[in-house]
């Protein structure tokens, strides 16, 4: 086999192998027939061309400093007991400040060493003495570590909703964070909007904290508080104190109880386990409350120790319920409340309305293309057509092999690959006409036309790669689908110019001795 022929074939599996590719986009997502045995992705379309939701959120990241904050009190008071320091209370008194009453003015070097050793990122702010011998000392976070906490709440809530979107289902989300505490998020096929923004938005803090049953909710010590159940909306006193949280949960799953109730089954991983054990063997006989978001699901009676680290929260749910909720669980509670500041919803009308007329525009700009050509450069024009067709099936087949989403912009870089598809073969096809002007044989018009017009069509092709790879890399959303058609396409373009129609020109002059070439 001769060079030329292992060439054509190579052109060949090159062709087949992108119609295979791009035959599923091609019949449709209800077309592709039961019989094809070839790979069934296609192209999926993205947001603005099949409908969905786009929202904008804002993480609370003051919140999150507040609970690092709370979290750091709990462990100071933890301290201050095992070291022997004497205070009266330990609170935050503001989103940033601690305030530590000691009993003992004498004990604040104690104290002050203790958080210089624990907890640096502490500065004190204020000391006062008491008329009972005792001190007051404010500490307030550092500027750097509340600017960390902010950082790392907006990364763990981006990450919280990527894992909550992919268990709710949406067909290539787009989530990018957007400033210092906003995301936007894009959700293709969105139906349900109210249900989709329930699961993103639910904060989910899943919290286990002992009944306090020797009070009752007109009788409330400082240590307890009044919380409501989700069933009937009764009041229930329970302890401040909380023994458990969902951070050490593992597994969230829906199962059907006898009475064929839904209720989610949820699993711990092994410290999980210890300590729920733990809680259990040490509270037996007492009523131990589940609440997710502040609001008690259920509080059984603990019977026995627990051992595995199993438990389940009932609450009446139906089955939509459950399977959200364990959606939510899974994929973890969110470190700060989050604010939708932009909604909007695009009607699946109005993503067809955009493929139609997307649609339209590639046929309009096609066929002026294909008449243009023909009428021009007759039948080397028409060589240049066929090359244009196989360019858009390769462009789809290589965007559904790689399973990328076509936007409206993405329509608009095809678009414009089918104006700069034969622009490479204008230069050659010009070039060739040079060298028959000078009274070249076909063979060596053709050779040269190409040879010659080869470094003006990388040049062109190589900067628009470029300026498409700059706005893929910094861009965002339909940008990012703009560059990723508009770089596809004009490397399929050099592909069916350079190497495709330079063959069927070769094989004419060549095999067919073609002595006069119709341009």
């Amino acid at each position: 086999m001769d060079k030329f022929t292992l060439k054509g074939l190579l052109i060949l599996a090159v062709l087949i192998v992108g119609l295979f590719f791009a035959a599923p986009t091609f019949f449709g997502e209800e077309d592709v027939p039961e019989s094809w045995v070839g790979p069934k992705n296609k192209v999926r379309l993205g947001l603005d061309l099949q409908g969905g939701m786009h929202l904008v959120l804002r993480v609370v990241t003051e919140e999150a400093v507040k609970n690092r904050m709370n979290s750091i009190t709990n462990e100071l008071k933890n301290q201050m007991i095992a070291e022997r320091i004497h205070y009266s209370k330990a609170v935050v008194a503001s989103p940033e400040t601690i305030q530590v009453s000691l009993r003992v003015a004498d004990e604040y070097e104690k104290l002050n060493g203790l958080v210089l050793n624990t907890h640096n990122y502490l500065k004190e702010t204020d000391r006062t003495k008491s008329a009972d011998g005792g001190v007051l000392v404010t500490y307030r976070i550092s500027t750097e570590e509340a600017a960390t906490i902010s950082k790392q709440a907006v990364e763990q809530a981006l990450e919280t909703i990527r894992n909550r979107v992919d268990q709710y289902g949406v067909s290539e989300p787009s989530i990018i964070p957007q400033g210092e505490d906003r995301i936007v998020l894009q959700l293709p096929g969105v139906t349900d909007p109210e249900r989709a923004k329930q699961i993103i938005g639910k904060t989910a803090l899943l919290e286990f904290k002992l009944v306090d049953e020797e009070h009752n909710p007109s009788d409330v010590p400082a240590d307890s508080y009044i919380a409501t159940m989700k069933q009937g909306n009764q009041q229930i006193v329970l302890k401040q104190q909380t023994v458990m949280t969902g951070a050490l949960l593992e597994d969230a799953r829906v199962k059907i109880d006898n009475y064929n109730e839904p209720y989610i089954a949820i699993a711990f991983n092994r410290e999980g386990a210890r300590i729920f054990e733990r809680v259990t063997s040490e509270n037996i006989g007492k009523r131990l409350a589940i609440l997710l978001d502040g609001r008690v699901y259920s509080a059984p009676v603990i019977r026995d120790a627990i051992a595995g680290g199993q438990a389940i929260i009932e609450g009446r749910f139906t089955m939509e319920e459950a399977t959200d909720l364990a959606v939510i669980l899974r994929a973890g509670s969110l470190p700060a409340p989050v604010n939708i500041l932009e909604e909007r919803t695009v009607g699946p009308t109005l993503g067809r309305d955009s493929i139609q007329k997307g649609i339209m525009a590639c046929l309009i700009g096609g066929v002026l293309v294909i008449l243009f050509m023909m009428a021009y450069y007759k039948l080397s024009g028409l060589i240049a057509n066929l090359a244009l067709v196989f360019n858009i099936i390769l462009i789809i087949g290589i965007l559904a092999m790689f399973g990328s989403v076509l936007t409206l912009p993405g329509i608009a870089g095809i678009v414009l690959t089918i104006g700069m598809a034969v622009d490479a073969n204008v230069l050659v096809f010009e070039r060739i006409k040079e060298e028959l002007r000078l009274g070249r044989t076909a063979t060596m018009a053709v050779e040269a036309g190409y040879q010659n017009a080869l470094s003006a069509i990388l040049d062109s092709n190589i900067t628009t790669l470029i300026a498409a790879v700059v706005l893929f890399q910094f861009g965002t959303g339909p940008i990012r689908g703009f560059a990723v058609t508009l770089s596809v396409g004009i490397l399929s373009s050099l592909f069916t110019a350079l190497i495709l129609c330079k063959w069927i020109q070769e094989w004419l002059v060549n095999n067919k001795k073609v002595e006069r070439i119709s341009i």
